[in-house]
């Protein structure tokens, strides 16, 4: 898959994969030279984070939804769907993204591929809009589900959101299958990414990169959750379990 370039007035168009800290840098800086001295400010805090891990159908996106509506610990939450707002700038483009990067977008999600880290800086320009749409305050925390999906990701979030907690949706594939045939969490409907072989791709992508991620943040000491996931296990079930453990 063809990558973008990115370009501003004062770096001339790049090879992403050598200069990918000049991409980001350049990318950050044209999208935040325009911006309101208040959003600069919001955006310059680094929030703290809780990452939702687990697989297809394991219902992080109903649970980022719950933590929203509810917070969390008496903090309040706002849920960061990745897969929601990379569809979300698809159809409409977003603050610091070109036509090209776009069109890259759209070719991510036909594909089912992943953000690789030397496109990272689309993924922080995704967030840093949602972050100045929802007013994510100083105490608030970030419910990260869908980014970072692997350790390159990871550490380019880190310069952003302090990870501070991973929540980790454990079940088998077999509970995956009848968890999206019956639409447990909800939030299946419409969703044209859940034959029998998508789910297969899916879990094999989980598997080989995006859960090695709790080996990454042990190692870095953030706290970790590990929430056993049923069938019928519902987002208000892992909020309790959530609750009874911080007591």
């Amino acid at each position: 898959m063809s990558k973008p370039k990115c370009a501003s007035e004062s770096v001339p168009p790049c090879d992403l994969v050598s200069q990918e800290a000049e991409i980001s840098d350049s990318c950050d800086a044209r999208s935040q030279g325009t911006r309101p001295a208040q959003e600069r400010r919001l955006l310059s805090l680094k929030h703290d984070a809780i990452l939702l891990l687990g697989p297809t159908g394991a219902g992080k996106s109903p649970l980022g939804d719950l933590l929203a509506e509810r917070g969390l610990n008496g903090r309040r939450c706002v849920h960061f769907d990745f897969g929601a707002q990379l569809r979300l700038a698809a159809a409409h483009g977003g603050e610091g993204l070109t036509d090209e990067d776009v069109a890259y977008v759209q070719k991510v999600l036909t594909e089912g591929a992943l953000l690789e880290d030397e496109t990272f800086y689309i993924a922080r320009a995704i967030l840093n809009g949602f972050m100045v749409a929802n007013g994510v305050g100083e105490h608030d925390r970030v419910v990260l589900n869908g980014l970072p999906r692997h350790a390159g990701q990871a550490r380019d979030v880190a310069q952003v959101l302090d990870v501070r907690m991973v929540i980790a949706l454990e079940c088998t594939a077999e509970v995956v299958h009848e968890r999206i045939a019956g639409n447990t969490g909800g939030d299946r409907t419409g969703r044209r990414d859940d034959s029998i072989e998508e789910i297969a791709r899916k879990l094999e992508i989980y598997a080989a990169r995006t859960h090695p991620l709790l080996d990454h943040y042990k190692a870095e000491g953030v706290q970790l959750r590990l929430i056993s996931v049923g069938v019928n296990t519902s987002p208000t079930d892992i909020v309790t379990m959530l609750n009874e453990k911080e007591d």
